[in-house]
């Protein structure tokens, strides 16, 4: 049987069950476009097809209207498809960020920009680190703790009017008031300016705090369950809402169908965010081997963003433009980060790839496997982690994380083989999303 006639029996059987397809825009960045009636084959020298198995060599990758229809031994010709050849290259799944702010990237006017960017101004730059982080090949992120621009972006990317990642957000945080997700630093008539409809305190607040981030869009609810290094306050990183309150935002995501992920740094919020049943954590500065029972015990995943931590020692160390409670915060922090995830590797948790980006600058989150590699982990775990185990955390497993058949045509490319030097990644030369090519 051909891959055309692959391609054709799919589709009657799809209609015979009332399937809907998922269309795509033909829009492209750099002007390449595609008809969702045409072909693609792509050549590929190596494909890393599924990660956590071995990759194949000389493969045709078959791709149909946005999605991948399959993979085939050798290189297949057609003159009326489009090839692509790569076959001097490594080809494997699009990489996922679970942990990114579009909207933002840190600077020594961080603080100036909350009082004098408009809106517009927001959706622009975030527009432009979505577009970054497309092209160093993450085709789908989590952003967690935007602002509602953030949807408005995530519609866009979605009607094909501008390039980007597939984007889950949540939204603004929910937080207790004076807590991590607070507005903290500025003049009170201007912090009170600042202040979130999903900031709350007691149970029954919380849940309507809840309950106004689903209303407004949010895809998975994240909380501040401790205290954070870059809030202007002195408040230190250990638990800020009480168990009740825990409690009562999970309960009210979970009625609505939404999963809740914890920004904790200290020990006692992560414990207490993991037994009151939240999915993931951000972070998890403080864990130690008994937390991360936890973890196993409540099948949670972890977040590590250890190259935020690295990056706000930097800034307390070498510049001069974190105020004095931040830096005090991020000299604490920051050093343990990097045994947290050895930790955490060695006693079992569950790994998602994820960076804090907008920390660290747009299109540079492939630097975080240089630390996961640090921590123990193979190459093969690193890029398992940014792939399967990020898409199954973000709510996306049954669409991408690796190429076979049915799933999103989210295709990277580089020169070198990852599993024997995971710098590769760090200079991304392919990148394909939903079967249109944005960068070569």
């Amino acid at each position: 049987m051909t891959y055309r006639t692959l391609v054709t029996s799919a589709s009657i059987i799809a209609f015979a069950i009332g399937g809907i397809g998922v269309a795509f825009n033909a829009f492209a960045q750099n002007g390449q476009t595609a008809d969702k009636s045409e072909y693609t084959l792509i050549h590929a020298g190596e494909v890393l097809a599924v990660p956590g198995k071995a990759p194949k060599t000389k493969q045709t990758i078959i791709i149909h209207d946005g999605k991948i229809v399959g993979i085939e031994g050798g290189y297949i010709d057609d003159d009326e498809a489009t090839i692509i050849d790569m076959s001097d290259k490594f080809v494997m799944p699009g990489m996922i960020d679970s942990h990114v702010h579009l909207r933002m990237e840190w600077n020594p006017n961080i603080r100036l920009d909350g009082v004098t960017r408009e809106s517009g101004d927001v959706a622009y730059d975030a527009a432009v680190n979505a577009r970054k982080t497309l092209m160093a090949g993450f085709t789908a992120v989590q952003d967690v703790g935007g602002p509602k621009e953030i949807f408005a972006l995530r519609r866009a990317i979605n009607a094909g009017k501008m390039p980007g990642p597939h984007i889950k957000a949540s939204g603004p945080a929910v937080s207790v008031t004076g807590g991590h997700g607070d507005a903290h630093g500025y003049l009170e008539a201007i912090t009170d300016m600042f202040k979130s409809k999903t900031i709350c305190d007691g149970p029954n607040d919380c849940r309507r705090a809840t309950r106004a981030a689903i209303k407004g869009g949010a895809d998975v609810i994240k909380i501040t369950a401790t205290g954070g290094v870059l809030s202007n306050t002195n408040a230190g990183t250990a638990q800020q809402f009480f168990d009740d309150e825990l409690e009562a935002i999970v309960d009210a995501a979970s009625s609505m169908g939404r999963k809740v992920t914890a920004h904790a740094h200290g020990k006692d919020g992560i414990e207490s965010a993991l037994k009151a049943g939240v999915s993931s954590i951000e972070h998890g500065t403080y864990l130690d081997a008994g937390t991360a029972k936890l973890f196993v015990k409540h099948d949670a995943t972890l977040v590590p963003t250890v190259i935020a931590g690295m990056t706000v020692v930097d800034w307390a160390e070498n510049h001069d433009f974190l105020p004095p409670a931040s830096a005090k915060k991020a000299l604490e922090v920051g050093p343990q980060m990097q045994e947290m995830l050895t930790i955490a590797y060695e006693n079992g948790v569950n790994i998602a790839f994820g960076t804090d980006t907008g920390v660290s600058p747009h299109g540079t989150n492939a630097q975080e496997f240089k630390y996961m590699i640090k921590a123990g982990m193979s190459e093969m775990e690193a890029i398992t982690s940014a792939t399967v185990i990020a898409a199954e955390h973000i709510g996306m497993g049954d669409q991408i994380g690796t190429l076979e058949k049915g799933k999103q045509a989210d295709i990277i490319a580089v020169d070198g083989n990852p599993l024997d030097d995971i710098e590769e990644l760090m200079d991304v030369d392919f990148v394909m999303k939903g079967g249109i090519v944005y960068k070569e």
